[in-house]
């Protein structure tokens, strides 16, 4: 029992020492208890803990964009200050521990995975998201966005519905044809499980979190929630791996013919997975496993980030009449009244549709926290970050920073459509993360969803309350409740 008590207090006077020996640490926020610190505050749901990082975000904001926290004897810290936040990012590009919880499932995938890797993988996927490949996928976002206002025309006029349901199911099997040059639309049962193991090991990874003594390795393998874990995982690298040997069978099969593409399913564009197995069969660049993690990557990032931002955009657009005239005028400048598919040039003339998705992700950011393994100490504008322990870069503070003004609360989206009322910093936005590992799938998710919007909106009116809204952190912002919206044709 003495050594015991001897280790306690051993560790409270070296995590005492350790917390005091930076002179210019942020302030602690209060609250702290003995020995666990502020890990309390971690205990409850998910909707609890999106709340407490409403409340960590002012109080940094308060305190000049930083502070500090304990969770037992390790100190991290919550950083809201957009020059701040790039400072993190671009000087410590390690991501912290918690992201091992989501590596049997992503592997070294670009979220995931560790510097070194991360630093080849990113340099060698970068033209797989070039602007000439991405333009290739316009004609799958005109054909599921059309196909997202044929499912919706079974909700016209029967009142409030969940339209998430819609956008996961859309945004999932674009992300397929896509990313891996598969057509899912018509295997439901697949969709549907894919979904509902996507959904659970969100929740895994968040109760994970929350529960701080399951953060040993140890501990949590012999969990009830590791076993959950391995379950959903089966579901999710089963549908991967098998498109994976399939599609690697095809190009094989069709390695010496001049147009790869078109001898496999008829193709008009190369998929992404197509130019991950080009990279690995002909320079060695990726084994199996590693094309899988980054496929399984991108289908996670890609359908259930857009979804989500859909979903929060119908519901703002629904909540703001003006807002939604706004849209209609600026679609039918463009359009006219003809039905017809979105071009790249289009893309460019929607500025108000796309100033309403920014405003979205502002006051929504579907990932509203990141977090840096700080390898060395960190000087910011007003604070110095002690190496060895961990920053978490709140992008829901960042977006209510005083920079953004007194409106900072409101959904403004005219505010993107002049600088000057704009803040100076340009990194006052985080919707895609920022620095050198920002999201790579940014320019594929706005031409998505601004093709999406405009094909919804050319056919329907929405009503909504984003106020009924009730959110929680699935690792993600998800809603819990209130985001439901009623829908009319609109007379074109």
């Amino acid at each position: 029992m003495l050594a015991v008590v001897f280790i306690i207090v051993t560790c409270a006077v070296w995590a005492w020492w350790a917390r005091n020996s930076n002179k210019n640490e942020p302030p602690a926020i209060p609250g702290g208890l003995p020995i666990i610190g502020h890990a309390h505050l971690l205990i409850g749901d998910s909707i609890q803990l999106w709340n407490t990082v409403k409340e960590l975000s002012y109080e940094s904001l308060k305190a000049g964009g930083a502070i500090a926290a304990s969770i037992g004897p390790r100190t991290i810290y919550v950083v809201t200050d957009p020059d701040d936040y790039l400072t993190v990012a671009n000087t410590c590009l390690q991501k912290d521990n918690f992201y091992e919880f989501a590596k049997p499932w992503l592997g070294e995938g670009l979220v995931t995975g560790d510097l070194p890797i991360w630093k080849v993988h990113r340099r060698l996927l970068n033209p797989a998201f070039s602007q000439v490949v991405l333009d290739g996928f316009l004609g799958v976002f005109n054909g599921q966005s059309r196909r997202l206002v044929r499912d919706l025309e079974a909700e016209v006029g029967k009142g409030p519905f969940d339209h998430w349901v819609y956008t996961r199911h859309n945004a999932l099997e674009t992300i397929c044809l896509t990313a891996l040059g598969v057509d899912f639309t018509d295997k439901s049962v697949l969709n549907s499980e894919y979904v509902n193991a996507a959904e659970q090991m969100f929740n895994i990874l968040v109760d994970r979190f929350q529960r701080f003594w399951l953060h040993s390795h140890w501990l949590y393998s012999w969990s009830g929630l590791r076993t959950k874990q391995d379950q959903c995982l089966k579901i999710l690298h089963n549908m991967s791996n098998t498109v994976l040997q399939k599609r690697k069978a095809d190009y094989l099969r069709n390695r010496d013919c001049k147009d790869v593409e078109q001898k496999t399913k008829g193709l008009k564009f190369k998929p992404f997975m197509d130019l991950l197995l080009e990279l690995a069969i002909e320079k060695g660049a990726f084994n199996d496993r590693e094309i899988r993690e980054h496929v399984d990557t991108m289908i996670v990032g890609g359908h259930d980030t857009s979804a989500s931002v859909l979903m929060y955009t119908m519901l703002m657009i629904g909540s703001y009449p003006q807002v939604q005239e706004k849209i209609f005028e600026e679609l039918n400048s463009v359009f006219g009244d003809e039905d017809r598919d979105v071009t790249k040039q289009d893309l460019s003339q929607l500025v108000y549709l796309e100033a309403v998705l920014k405003e979205t992700m502002r006051i929504y950011p579907i990932v509203p926290v990141t977090a840096r393994r700080l390898d060395r100490d960190v000087k910011l504008r007003n604070y110095t970050l002690t190496r060895g322990r961990t920053c978490f870069m709140f992008v829901y503070g960042v977006h209510r920073h005083p920079m953004w003004g007194p409106d900072a609360e409101e959904f403004k989206p005219e505010r993107w459509l002049d600088p000057a009322t704009l803040p100076e910093c340009p990194t006052a936005f985080a919707g895609f993360s920022m620095g050198r590992r920002i999201c790579i799938g940014k320019s594929y998710a706005y031409m998505s969803m601004k093709t999406t919007l405009a094909h919804v909106f050319r056919h329907y009116k929405v009503s909504g309350d984003h106020t009924k809204l009730v959110a929680k952190i699935d690792v993600m912002l998800k809603p819990v409740s209130g985001h439901y919206v009623t829908i009319e044709r609109r007379k074109m």
